[in-house]
This record gives C-alpha cells, sequence and structure tokens, in this order.
C-alpha cells in the first residue's frame, strides 16, 4: 500500500512519522526522498534524504525516474521510484512524506494511494513551529510560512484530513486509516 503524508511545512510530518513507525502492526516503510538542499547538522545521506547535486537530479528527472519531483526555496525534492519499487517488493506499506505538489503528482499517477493531510490546530502555532526550528534564516522561515498557507487551502484534494494538535493522537488516527485500508486490502 501506497500511503502519502503531506502538510505544511513544520505541521510535524516527521515527528508523527517517527511514532507511526514504532507500530510494527502497520508493517511500514519510509520511502526516502531525494534532495539538492544541503544537508542540515543532525541528517544522513541514505537516511534521512539522499543528498545529490542538482546535475544528477536533473538527469533522473529526464529519465523518468522520479515518481515526483518539486523545486522548493531554490532546492529540488523528489521520489525515486526504484527506491519505492524496492521496499514494494519487501512487501512493505510504503510511506512518502511529500508536499502537496509531488502529492498531486503521485495522485495523478497512484489513483489507489491512501493520502492524509496533517493540519495544524491552528496558524499562529504552525508559525511558532516553524520559526522555532531556528536552523534556517528568516527568508527561509517567510518563504515556508507563505507556502504553508497555500498549502492548507488544499487539504480537500486528500481522502484523509489529520490534526496534529497531540502527536499521539495524530499518530493514532493516522494508524487506524491505515489498518482500514489493510483489512479491506487483504
Amino acid at each position: 500500500m501506497l500511503i502519502i503524508l503531506s502538510g505544511p511545512s513544520g505541521v510535524g510530518k516527521g515527528t508523527v512519522r517517527e511514532e507511526l513507525f514504532k507500530d510494527d502492526s502497520l508493517n511500514l516503510a519510509y520511502s526516502i526522498s531525494m534532495t539538492t538542499r544541503k544537508p542540515r547538522p543532525n541528517e544522513r545521506d541514505g537516511i534521512d534524504y539522499f543528498f545529490v547535486e542538482e546535475e544528477e537530479f536533473k538527469s533522473k528527472i529526464e529519465e523518468g525516474k522520479l515518481l515526483e519531483w518539486a523545486q522548493f526555496v531554490g532546492n529540488y525534492y523528489g521520489t525515486p521510484k526504484d527506491y519505492v519499487d524496492k521496499l514494494f517488493n519487501e512487501g512493505k506499506n510504503v510511506v512518502l512524506e511529500i508536499d502537496l505538489q509531488g502529492a498531486l503528482q503521485v495522485m495523478k499517477k497512484c489513483p489507489d494511494a491512501t493520502t492524509i493531510f496533517l493540519w495544524p490546530p491552528s496558524l499562529g502555532e504552525l508559525e511558532r513551529r516553524i520559526g522555532g526550528r531556528r536552523t534556517e534564516e528568516e527568508e527561509i522561515v517567510q518563504q515556508r510560512l507563505s507556502k504553508a498557507r497555500k498549502e492548507i487551502g488544499t487539504k480537500d484534494e486528500y481522502k484523509y484530513v489529520v490534526e496534529n494538535d497531540d502527536v499521539i493522537e495524530a499518530k493514532d488516527k493516522i494508524a487506524e486509516i491505515i489498518k482500514k485500508h489493510q483489512t479491506n486490502q487483504g
């Protein structure tokens, strides 16, 4: 099963995903994205992202080797098809943690995907979370906030919308959605 987890920057996608992956009954595998962005201090290549140079990324686009891709704040992000296929061949439910632009590309290619939009409790809380990271310059923070405001308006493109006011509650709701779809497929 393909699971798309989207939501605005700062909504807590990574934190909720980490909690989901503690539940072995969900049989999840995380599809690592490829990016041209430089790693943050705690990020590792092949674990958090596949970090590549722009030339390599562009050749993957031209060769049709990405399930989806987007350019944001001067960097490219995308999902390598071969990595997703590898995870499916291992019998895993694959989680894509991607932005709206990428999610819409995948929804067209994979209409049976389980799509979940993670929703912030309020725009003020979202602004606090994005600004609280302190890993990016103010200009980038403002670009992320602007993009987040636009993305919130597109939540109806997804099959499910889950509010992330409490990480464990959000994780539990998403786990229920996944289990419901596993039952329907089995």
